[in-house]
């Protein structure tokens, strides 16, 4: 009987831990293969481990494990060093999976060959109105305007990818590219991804690997997970010299430009009415110059996004609900600001400090 591997990071998931451990043993394998599912707690205190511990008890294919790291990349490698299975496999618990998502993975991996399969990042919010703004903040994250075109959002993508949501990879992967990096406390499968490009490797997007997450559901979440995600991604860079992608960088750059217009700005206008320079002389006139095309910059950059992300809420409000239309602006800056002033500080921290941060440090969730 060949074995595939579910590996779990967890932590202070009390609400979830049961019906995701239920979702997992109703998973459909082929015919010869046997299911092993190693969860990593990062000693959580809110209940998750005694309701896990009994589920365990009562079914011998699950194995809670200790991560005392807490976070993500720590709980992923003590389970792959227990793991006995020839292929594995990362699921999440926020996130309902198709009955036949683990089939579909071993399929896709034995179809292609790939060193890390997956399928598309699929968002959902909880029906009603007390989950109107968790059904929005999944349609901004669904959208390939707020993405930045990333194809792990393309439901319907098949092929070739950078990185995929969760992945799922034979042994022989880690073997030949190593365990997941400790030090990040996010973007730690971008990193583990860019190394399996650099190193040779494929990763493979199928439509068939069906899930569905659901994502924060209030907007202040949002912006603290994304400026996380932001923060650790220069770590990331700053490791292998280069961005997985263009957009990776855009966020950071479109925060930090604007910035600077806006205190330059008010630079130019303290030292043309502190008195500074001396009222009409050549040096007023060149600094009022200066001025206006600084205030032009910095307006022509506001309103242009601005248009453009009211432009961004009406299409995505127009598919998927008028109801969403009042949160989608708010809960796109979130996600670009949020992720752009995260950037901005890790590069400092990353290339002035050249350590991280304690504080980025604790999972936003």
């Amino acid at each position: 009987m060949r074995i595939v591997s579910v590996i779990v990071p967890c932590r202070h998931e009390r609400d979830h831990i049961e019906a995701f451990c239920r979702s997992v043993a109703a998973q459909v394998l082929p015919e010869g293969w046997a299911l092993e599912v190693l969860i990593a707690d990062g000693q959580s205190e809110d209940g998750t481990r005694e309701r896990l511990a009994a589920w365990c008890l009562g079914d011998p294919r699950f194995v809670m494990l200790d991560n005392p790291g807490r976070i993500v990349s720590c709980g992923l490698n003590r389970c792959i060093e227990r793991a006995r299975g020839e292929f594995i496999v990362r699921l999440d618990v926020h996130t309902v999976y198709a009955p036949d998502y683990i089939a579909q993975c071993l399929a896709t991996w034995q179809a292609t060959g790939a060193d890390n399969v997956g399928g598309p990042w699929r968002a959902e919010g909880a029906a009603g109105p007390q989950g109107t703004v968790q059904r929005a903040i999944a349609a901004a994250f669904q959208s390939r305007w707020v993405a930045g075109g990333a194809l792990s959002r393309d439901l319907a993508y098949e092929g070739e990818v950078d990185t995929v949501y969760l992945g799922s990879w034979p042994r022989q992967t880690f073997e030949r590219f190593g365990a997941f990096d400790e030090t990040l406390v996010r973007n730690q499968d971008d990193e583990h991804n860019l190394r399996i490009h650099k190193g040779g490797g494929r990763i493979w997007q199928s439509a068939r690997i069906r899930s569905t997450y659901f994502p924060r559901a209030s907007v202040a979440d949002v912006f603290r997970q994304y400026r996380q995600y932001g923060y650790w991604k220069p770590f990331v860079m700053k490791k292998h010299g280069r961005a997985a992608a263009l957009r990776h960088l855009i966020p950071g750059v479109f925060v930090a430009s604007f910035a600077v217009l806006l205190v330059l700005a008010i630079a130019l206008e303290l030292v043309l009415h502190l008195g500074l320079v001396a009222h009409e002389s050549p040096e007023w006139l060149a600094l009022s110059w200066v001025k206006l095309g600084v205030m032009a910059l910095l307006n022509l950059q506001f309103i242009t996004y601005a248009v453009g992300v009211l432009l961004i809420s009406l299409a995505i409000a127009r598919l998927q609900g008028k109801e969403l239309g009042r949160y989608l602006p708010r809960i796109i800056v979130a996600y670009h600001v949020g992720y752009g002033l995260g950037s901005i500080r890790g590069w400092f921290d990353a290339l002035v400090r050249g350590r991280p941060d304690p504080a980025f440090g604790r999972l936003t969730r």
